[in-house]
């Protein structure tokens, strides 16, 4: 993942098993994967050219059928290229998480270890939560430093489907 200047061109929502994701995406890579209520059409969300269009277009459909692959139980890493923005802190966060093997999980303070920054446990799970990227960035593998399911932006039930998907039962 780098740092990302270049704003979403192209977006589609799809249906999965824990509801509708909408994937954005620039030239650079998927920059967004969010749940949302409910289901839109496919949409390009500037004026960009039909190149541009295209070529964000191309890493949302790859992320599709990646996900498809993980939601079946084929997938286990995410090939995908990704294009968050955030800051430098949230990205070296960002990448840590993307290290975390499918099926483990880690607590905050050892990500806070991983970015070399162990008292920034706190901005860790401020980092964590502002992950742009869910599932593919699988902040869903961060949980309590004493073994309890924690927080989620998309719920507790969404983050226990995923870890049971993985093969983690807490």
């Amino acid at each position: 993942m780098k740092i990302n200047n270049q704003p979403p061109v192209f977006q589609q929502v799809i249906a999965s098993p824990v509801g509708y994701l909408k994937l954005q995406a620039s030239t650079h890579g998927l920059t967004h994967l969010q749940v949302v209520a409910e289901s839109t059409t496919l949409d390009a969300l500037s004026q960009a050219d039909s190149g541009e269009v295209n070529q964000a277009k191309a890493f949302v459909i790859q992320a599709i059928e990646e996900l498809r692959e993980y939601f079946s139980g084929e997938r286990q890493v995410f090939d995908v290229k990704l294009a968050a923005k955030g800051t430098e802190f949230q990205q070296q966060v960002w990448q840590a998480l993307k290290a975390l093997p499918f099926g483990d999980i880690c607590s905050y303070a050892a990500i806070a270890d991983t970015v070399e920054r162990p008292k920034a446990v706190r901005a860790v799970g401020a980092a964590n939560g502002a992950n742009p990227i869910a599932i593919i960035v699988p902040c869903h593998r961060v949980i309590g430093k004493d073994g309890s399911l924690t927080g989620y932006a998309y719920g507790l039930e969404m983050k226990q489907f995923l870890l049971n998907l993985e093969g983690v039962n807490l």
